[in-house]
């Protein structure tokens, strides 16, 4: 009998899906850190900006509503649907200039920044609390989240 929270055939859960695409988004932001290529920056830029857009929105259409129907804790998920507008935000703005100067520059590490603080929060106090709720089917949820962040992923090619 498999736990709940475990891998089956190799399917991430909710949680191991997310802290992967965490992972992803913050390696990106280091790569950026490391080059000077206004066309390097440009593309790095562009993928760290779907890769979140598309992470939002399978929190905000499934993980979140999941989690807030079994914690019965608004506040936690407000806060990071809240988090998710700060970052749409710097994400609208990016999209709209070229790489070159300090204002790119600076928006890039503080959407960086923003990411990491959203990270910690969720890493650190949504998803122990996520792991705990015995009727949240964190594999089933995960196998939604996959298939939605597929979907999104292939109208954005």
């Amino acid at each position: 009998m498999t736990s709940k929270n475990s891998n089956i055939d190799n399917k991430l859960d909710a949680i191991a899906l997310l802290k992967a695409d965490h992972e992803k988004v913050s390696e990106l932001f280091s790569e950026y850190e490391k080059t000077d290529s206004k066309t390097k920056k440009k593309s790095l830029v562009d993928e760290i900006c779907t890769e979140l857009t598309v992470h939002a929105q399978i929190e905000e259409e499934i993980f979140y509503p999941a989690v807030k129907a079994v914690l019965k804790d608004d506040f936690i998920v407000v806060e990071g649907a809240v988090e998710h507008l700060g970052i749409k935000n710097l994400i609208d703005q990016l999209e709209g200039i070229e790489p070159g100067g300090d204002v790119y520059d600076a928006k890039v590490k503080v959407l960086s920044e923003y990411v990491e603080h959203h990270v910690e929060e969720e890493q650190s106090d949504m998803f122990p609390k996520a792991k705990k709720a015995p009727s949240l089917d964190l594999v089933e949820l995960g196998d939604r989240m996959a298939a939605r962040k597929a979907d999104l992923l292939s109208t954005r090619a």
